[in-house]
């Protein structure tokens, strides 16, 4: 019998995130040259960090080092908590309940998923992935290990808010410390390491950058990665010509981070629905 659990893909994936993030930070933190003692103290480079810490200003550095904490738990909590998941109880009969069907229009009734099969609501989708129907889908995300759904897309975003700040912060903090005018070997021997973690923290902070602003004008319209993809795709914005849940930035954003105003996807389908048909009369 196996001592240890086997270990799963999200599992390995939380934990290389939370080497690499202190693995980053301790370089920031910890980066000296190991320049000969001939060397005048301040010939060498360090980064901003350690001369905060050198000087006994601790105030920057212990929030730099909350905000990365902050951000790793935000990751984790996003990582690990339930996207949405699409109730599995079986409803009477196998058909749908009675309030259910009254707000929906018989053009787009509630459908059961062929594979988990539940009564899908409008804007949920199965991931194939995670093997479960979520409510408002938006994507799987595989640097989380699991999807963003409707409970856990408002703290995503705001992770990679969060997390972005940390980058750029890392960022110049890493800059600070990189010298170019020395001989190649000593600047090899000196920031390579420097140099590496700089090259990752704007590639990272580039994907963290474009993702943020992509799901910033999502939100703002009330749309999903997913609906904005597949459009053609789904059957309940295949047959409109503009998005049914779009009710302008400012409604739209103060409900997805504030759940205001509340209610359910398809009573809003169904008032776009009433509102197109009196325009045409």
């Amino acid at each position: 019998m196996a001592l240890w659990p086997p270990l799963n893909s999200g599992m390995l994936v939380r934990t290389g995130h939370t080497v690499l993030t202190w693995g980053i930070t301790l370089v920031l933190f910890l980066h000296d040259t190991g320049e000969p003692d001939t060397a005048p103290p301040r010939a060498h480079p360090i980064t901003q960090l350690r001369q905060w810490e050198e000087q006994g200003e601790l105030l920057l550095p212990l929030t730099f080092l909350l905000l990365v904490l902050s951000s790793l738990l935000l990751y984790l909590a996003v990582s690990l908590m339930d996207p949405g998941y699409v109730t599995t109880q079986p409803q009477p009969q196998g058909e749908p309940k009675e309030e259910q069907t009254a707000m929906v229009p018989q053009a787009i009734p509630l459908r059961r998923c062929r594979h988990c099969l539940v009564l899908q609501p409008l804007r949920a989708r199965h991931c194939r992935d995670c093997r479960r129907c979520v409510r408002r889908y938006d994507h799987h995300c595989p640097w989380m290990e699991n999807c963003v759904g409707e409970r856990n897309h408002p703290l995503f975003v705001a992770y990679l808010a969060l997390q972005l700040v940390v980058l750029l912060w890392g960022l110049c903090l890493a800059w600070s410390g990189l010298q170019f005018f020395q001989p190649w070997g000593l600047w090899l021997r000196s920031t390579g390491l420097l140099f590496t973690t700089f090259l990752l923290l704007s590639f990272f902070a580039l994907v963290v950058g474009l993702l943020l602003a992509s799901h910033l004008y999502l939100v703002a319209r009330n749309t999903t990665t997913w609906e904005f993809i597949s459009s053609h795709r789904i059957a309940y914005l295949r047959q409109r010509t503009s998005n049914p849940f779009d009710r302008g930035p400012t409604r739209n954003l103060a409900h997805f981070f504030c759940g205001w105003p509340s209610g359910p996807w398809e009573t809003l389908w169904a008032e776009e629905e009433e509102e197109g048909s009196s325009q045409v009369v």
